[in-house]
């Protein structure tokens, strides 16, 4: 019998099962059955006021379990999952009660990447298999003798990492991108910094004092990138639109142009359309990792949006602009750089979301992607690139 058909078939009938997990040994039971909830609690003497986890073996699973999380909670979920962290999230339907403690409104979710549970839909309530304050078993062996004994079944996985998860509370993550980490373990802050921050964390209304507080050359940057831009384009492509300061600043210089903008933060986007005319302008909330509107475009303009992607992201976005980018049309990067001094790196970033790269990679990704780029504009760690589609 395969581990997925024994598993499944002890939560079943109602049973007990020490198993292994992706950090350590668990201690599992089915979340809607209350005696063996009961039995599980009993076991590790821990108090039914407690919480313990709804573990799944699959993402999806998880995401439809869960029907009344938010976009942006999902989104995170699919970011960081499967791994080796409890996620605390919002519960309003009181879904999974028997593992949500004295608190109905939260529920701890897991998703775990085990290979040798690979298929296993049926989700499970988990908790370290050792008896309330012990210590976490990475070993069969060090798993309690009453507890191995007490259980249905007992799946050897060997010695596993030994370091619990790390939980993490999103619970209003969905309001302002908001989360902590309630206890340390196997995931670093600096992982979880650069899968979970993202800029709706900002106050729109005074995004513009801040943004130029932290960078005192933002003025001139935003006019390199709208000069860099040349005249006469009839369509206009602003990557990450924000407040509409870079889409303010093109549609001056194009008077003639409809602009499409994108971002994925809904309130900067309502400010945005508070500051750019009505009529010819299109904002969509939409993340630069997703795929681009469809062009043709005459320019596409990208000011302080793409820093946070990776060396592949960079390349990868490079080369889907292109494929939107009408023959001849412009490319206008504006961006935080790596500097060849590092002295000259004066703006400030966010340890594991923000990535920046040098110039000299960029210009080859671009010259890899079809591009013709020139350097319009540098001043310490910020640059302006206009790159010419081939």
């Amino acid at each position: 019998m395969s581990d997925v058909a024994a598993l499944e078939g002890c939560i079943a009938s109602g049973g007990l099962a020490v198993f292994p997990a992706d950090t350590v040994y668990g201690l599992a039971c089915d979340p809607h059955d209350r005696f063996a909830v009961e039995r599980l609690y009993l076991l590790k003497r821990r108090g039914r006021e407690k919480p313990s986890a709804v573990m799944f073996f699959d993402l999806e699973a998880a995401l439809d379990a869960l029907p009344e999380l938010g976009v942006r909670t999902r989104e995170a979920m699919a970011r960081v999952l499967p791994g080796a962290m409890s996620l605390l999230v919002p519960n309003p339907a009181g879904r999974f009660p028997l593992a949500c403690g004295a608190d109905l409104g939260t529920l701890g979710v897991r998703v775990v990447d085990v290979p040798r549970f690979a298929g296993m839909r049926r989700p499970v309530l988990q908790s370290s298999a050792n008896q309330a304050g012990g210590p976490d078993p990475r070993r069969l062996s060090e798993v309690p003798e009453l507890l191995r004994c007490a259980v249905e079944l007992v799946i050897d996985g060997g010695e596993l990492p030994g370091t619990p998860s790390t939980v993490v509370d999103l619970r209003r993550y969905e309001e302002d991108g908001a989360w902590s980490v309630v206890r340390a373990g196997a995931v670093s802050d600096r992982e979880l910094t650069g899968a979970l921050h993202w800029q709706y964390h900002f106050d729109a209304e005074s995004y513009a004092q801040e943004i130029r507080d932290d960078l005192p050359a933002y003025d001139s940057f935003q006019d390199a990138v709208a000069a860099a831009s040349g005249s006469g384009a009839r369509r206009i492509l602003d990557l990450g639109t924000g407040t509409g300061e870079t889409a303010r600043l093109l549609l001056s210089r194009h008077p003639d142009a409809v602009l499409v903008g994108i971002d994925e933060n809904e309130g900067m986007l309502a400010v945005a359309r508070g500051r750019l005319p009505s009529e010819g302008v299109e904002l969509r909330v939409g993340r630069i990792e997703e795929p681009l509107p469809s062009g043709p475009f005459d320019v596409v303009a990208s000011a302080l949006a793409i820093h946070h992607l990776d060396d592949a992201g960079k390349a990868s976005l490079f080369a889907r602009v292109g494929e939107v980018l009408a023959p001849g049309g412009l490319f206008v990067l504006g961006d935080v750089v790596v500097p060849d001094d590092p002295s000259l790196a004066t703006t400030p970033l966010t340890p594991g979301y923000d990535r920046p790269s040098p110039l000299a990679d960029q210009m080859r990704w671009l010259q890899d992607a079809g591009f013709t780029p020139s350097v319009a504009w540098e001043a310490g760690d910020l640059a302006v690139v206009a790159a010419r589609r081939g």
